[in-house]
């Protein structure tokens, strides 16, 4: 959620920047003014009559001191109490509207995102890695596991419709040593912290990261009075571990990382990607979150993001890093990048991992804080530090990877002319195995 001060003193710059998102704010933006300078006139308007309040009590000592009938004093008291209970239940009212109004407005791009409407505007960062040269027309995963007995459609189809899949077999243990390699790999040598988290969460954990209101049509909620919904990513319950929590700033940043199985709708993307492990309604992913500092979070997104790398780096996977461009980011980013593995089967680079910087808005909403660092006194200063100001962390988030596109990616690039697919080095210590070969 974007910082209500901020929108009221830079209208005209929040403005551009959600127009620079391909989006036209100006209704928002209007009643945001109009409800936010009701809230302004009702402010003062309590603290006066508090103050009044306040002020009446000492009338009343005074008045029985000497002897006086307070009982004029005491209905005007309680009139007036009546009148700030009115007040601050039109008060929280109308700051809930401003908070229902801020939390449908999606987070303003970074200073060096490139303005652009769509993926096409994207702009390559850096690429890894020589596609290879096959002597053979090489296949699609779809056509490549199936042949080998992996992985098999139509019984996940009769189980449970379209989107989903059964690995089986070999297919089953790569992902797994897919899991395997990731978290030892982000834990080992990345220092994150492995969570094993919910896969279940509620509607609080999702608003605080902007997953609703807005987009509760990608969700999955669990049937009854449970205020339950599945996971889309392991993002929520890792960013939700400090909900309604201040900090030691001194202690940030915090690196996070966790498998879960991921769940999605993919509302609207009918008729995008419905062959093959792409876009599935169920997904397996080892997720990276840190929680850093303001100082600290752009300089985290760098590190964030050359751990995603690395891994596909370390299975030799030929990939690209897009700078996202703003039509095409998050709702709650701030600055996205995404890494695109070579798919030789597609001919096409392809998504596998976002790598996000969501600066203050998820923390905002989910009221995640820290005290700044006190400052070193001067030299020569007896005086003890004084405690910093608390302030609103940055939460970032990303893919480490996702674990059935590298198991594509896998698939498709390391297969071999005879059907056969070759284990990554890395890989082969989980498989116990250097080649996957038909059942």
């Amino acid at each position: 959620m974007l910082d209500p001060a901020f929108v009221r003193d830079n209208l005209a710059d929040v403005r551009r920047r959600l127009r620079d998102r391909g989006l036209n704010p100006d209704d928002e933006l209007a009643r945001f003014s109009d409800v936010d300078a009701k809230r302004r006139a009702l402010i003062p308007e309590v603290e006066r009559l508090q103050a009044q309040q306040n002020e009446s009590g000492r009338a009343v000592a005074q008045a029985k001191r000497e002897g006086k009938d307070p009982s004029a004093v005491f209905a005007e008291n309680k009139a007036r109490a009546n009148r700030i209970a009115e007040l601050q239940s039109e008060l929280t009212g109308v700051e809930g509207d401003i908070e229902a109004l801020l939390a449908s407005i999606p987070n303003l791009p970074h200073e060096s995102v490139p303005v652009g409407k769509s993926a096409s505007e994207n702009v390559e960062v850096k690429r890894w890695g020589s596609p290879r040269a096959f002597d053979f027309e090489p296949k699609q995963h779809w056509e490549l596991g199936p042949a080998l007995g992996i992985l098999d459609f139509e019984r996940a189809a009769r189980m449970s419709g379209a989107r989903f899949s059964v690995l089986i077999g070999a297919g089953a243990r790569l992902a797994r040593a897919l899991i395997d390699f990731m978290l030892e790999l982000h834990t080992r040598e990345h220092g994150y912290l492995e969570i094993e988290p919910p896969f279940l969460v509620n509607g609080g954990a999702l608003r605080g990261t902007g997953n609703l209101p807005k987009f509760e049509q990608d969700l999955f909620k669990i049937a009854g009075d449970w205020d339950l919904y599945l996971i889309p990513t392991a993002e929520v319950p890792l960013t939700n571990l400090h909900r309604e929590e201040d900090l030691d700033g001194a202690a940030l940043p915090l690196h996070y990382t966790a498998y879960t199985p991921c769940f999605r709708s993919e509302a609207g993307s009918y008729g995008a990607d419905v062959r093959g492990l792409i876009r599935q309604h169920q997904f397996d992913k080892v997720e990276l979150v840190k929680i850093t500092r303001a100082d600290q979070s752009y300089a985290e997104h760098e590190h964030l993001t050359r751990h995603a790398e690395t891994v596909l780096e370390r299975l030799d996977l030929p990939y690209r890093r897009m700078l996202l461009c703003t039509g095409d980011m998050g709702f709650s980013s701030a600055k996205t990048y995404d890494l695109e593995v070579w798919l030789p089967g597609q001919n096409a680079y392809r998504e596998i991992s976002s790598c996000s910087n969501c600066e203050d808005f998820q923390a905002r909403r989910a009221r995640i804080r820290y005290r700044e660092p006190a400052a070193a006194p001067a030299a020569g200063d007896k005086k003890p530090a004084k405690a910093g100001k608390m302030r609103f962390a940055h939460t970032l988030n990303g893919s480490g990877l996702a674990v059935g596109r590298t198991w594509i990616a896998i698939v498709e690039n390391y297969q071999q002319a005879d059907g056969s697919v070759v284990v990554p080095e890395p890989l082969r210590k989980y498989m116990g195995c250097d080649r996957i070969t038909a059942r």
